[in-house]
């Protein structure tokens, strides 16, 4: 696997072989980045169930300002780590080895952008959705990226978000939603 835009185009992403590591396919990666290509430069983002790392690298390598890489897997997130080294971002790559539960009931800053990507067959998007609602972990028109099975179809989404964009490819769902700007009296 590949980083497949920014500064780091073509630079191999390394990772162990663990079970239920499914990194986002180069053409599902490619089509997200095209849907956020104005919204990534400068961009805060957090990588939930970060896995190889593949979503926030990419975001970090077409100009992220930050990216927190959230993975609880031992193996997974020593790889991570040193994969930022090796691309010279651990200034810019944060990472945090717990779970994402754990992380977003710890509370933070708020994101421009977030990715969410669940391990599949435990429908956990929906748990997760709220939890980062509820923790308005999205700053008011910022962006998250779900991805699920496609069997799951396309998300009930918390009130305050809006569906942007939704696709399917093989076996997996993958959309784009926005968290609603606030309006006055809100």
């Amino acid at each position: 696997m590949r980083v497949i835009g920014g500064a780091w185009r073509g630079r191999r992403i390394e990772f162990p072989d663990a079970p239920g590591l499914r990194p986002t396919p180069d053409r599902i990666r490619e089509t997200l980045f095209n849907w956020l290509q104005h919204s990534v430069a400068n961009a805060r983002c957090l990588d939930l169930f970060a896995g190889s790392g593949a979503l926030g690298l990419e975001a970090l390598s077409r100009g992220a300002k930050e990216a927190v890489f959230v993975e609880q897997a031992v193996p997974a997130a020593r790889a991570l780590q040193q994969q930022l080294l090796r691309f010279g971002a651990a200034g810019r790559g944060r990472l945090a080895e717990m779970g994402a539960r754990r992380y977003l009931t710890s509370g933070g800053e708020p994101f421009d952008l977030v990715f969410l990507d669940p391990p599949f067959g435990q429908n956990a998007l929906p748990d997760y959705m709220a939890l980062l609602a509820a923790g308005q972990w999205l700053k008011p028109g910022g962006f998250i990226y779900l991805e699920c099975e496609k069997a799951a179809g396309v998300p009930a989404l918390p009130e305050t978000w809006e569906l942007l964009k939704s696709k399917f490819a093989g076996e997996v769902g993958y959309h784009l939603a926005r968290a609603k700007a606030a309006t006055n009296g809100q």
